[in-house]
């Protein structure tokens, strides 16, 4: 699937650009792997991390909010991974029309760079704040989303279409709760505040999230929003299980957080279908004969919903504490 292709990941040094690069790079013999990004430091501290595939990797300065950029730094791409956005709930609140240049503007740049060129498949990443988002960021996820699902209306007869994949945050991302807590202990802290005992998340990990967006590259005929088959996990056995015993007090939600991450919504159900490790959101508009769903999947019940709180599969204290022997806490 990626071999001998040119693949162009936006926001490329970040955790999950990293993670893809490596694991493409690992896995398959691409052509290329073009990393566009703002930050030149990142991007020769990357160079650097990744010396040994020298001749497999290019790295374009540039912004999403740049069409031109854009364009002249798609051609001869077959795939673009779209994984550049503005992603800190409070940054986006305080800023918010910066919030929208770039996850908006930026969406719609990117689309229309891809339609103007040679690319094949355009994979872009949401996040559960995107469903009923309850802060600026979600907010403009959801635009984001939508304005992917429907570029397809705008393909035409070329050989091009764009889907979305979506996760919560990853365990050990930066800002989440895992080196939150982490720092705490390091510090020599002896309590962990809570800011809800009923609060749960799911837990993936970057390599499962990177296999996700391969699993779309390879399957998606347009318009599907992939979600993830994943465990949940209660921030109160997260706690113990980093700090057994520890004093847990409560200190009351976050503004713009949920108690619960939701991937499928009551409404969503309508057009979900259920594989064996992941399901898909299929759009409720479909624009051609190609946008039909995959037969191997079944049409999930009416009313399902799919959030860390309603999960089916649930981890330990014993089993989150295994799994934290594979998160890096000190990036």
């Amino acid at each position: 699937m990626l071999n001998n292709k040119t693949i162009l990941i936006t926001g490329g040094t970040g955790s999950f650009g990293k993670c893809f690069t490596k694991y493409v790079l690992e896995h398959y013999e691409p052509k290329k792997i073009i990393i566009y990004s703002r930050d030149e430091f990142k991007q020769w501290m990357m160079a650097n991390e990744f010396k040994a595939y020298a001749d497999k990797l290019r790295f374009f300065i540039g912004d999403v909010r740049d069409l031109d950029r854009l364009r002249r730094a798609f051609e001869g791409v077959d795939y673009v991974i779209h994984a550049a956005a503005m992603k800190q709930v409070p940054a986006c609140e305080y800023n918010p029309n910066e919030a929208i240049k770039t996850n908006i503007n930026g969406a719609m740049n990117i689309i229309e760079a891809a339609l103007d060129g040679s690319v094949k498949k355009v994979v872009a990443l949401s996040t559960d704040k995107a469903v009923n988002p309850v802060n600026l960021y979600g907010g403009t996820k959801l635009v984001s989303d939508k304005l992917f699902i429907a570029a397809n209306a705008y393909a035409g007869h070329k050989d091009i279409n764009f889907s979305i994949v979506r996760y919560g945050n990853v365990a050990g991302s930066r800002g989440s709760v895992i080196p939150f807590f982490h720092n705490i202990i390091k510090n020599g802290g002896t309590e962990l505040p809570i800011t809800d005992y009923r609060m749960t998340r799911f837990w993936i990990s970057l390599t499962q999230g990177v296999e996700l967006v391969i699993k779309a590259l390879e399957e998606a005929t347009g318009g599907e929003t992939f979600i993830s088959k994943i465990p949940s996990f209660k921030i109160t056995d997260l706690a113990e299980a980093m700090l057994p015993g520890c004093n847990m007090p409560e200190v009351g939600i976050r503004e713009g957080e949920k108690l619960h991450e939701i991937m499928v919504t009551v409404e969503d159900s309508m057009t979900t279908y259920e594989f064996d490790k992941h399901f898909i959101v299929y759009p409720q508009m479909v624009w051609n004969e190609k946008q039909k769903p995959n037969p191997a999947g079944k049409k999930v019940p009416e009313g399902f919903s799919y959030s860390s709180g309603n999960n089916t599969e649930w981890l330990t204290v014993e089993e989150i504490r295994a799994l934290l022997k594979d998160v890096d806490l000190e990036k």
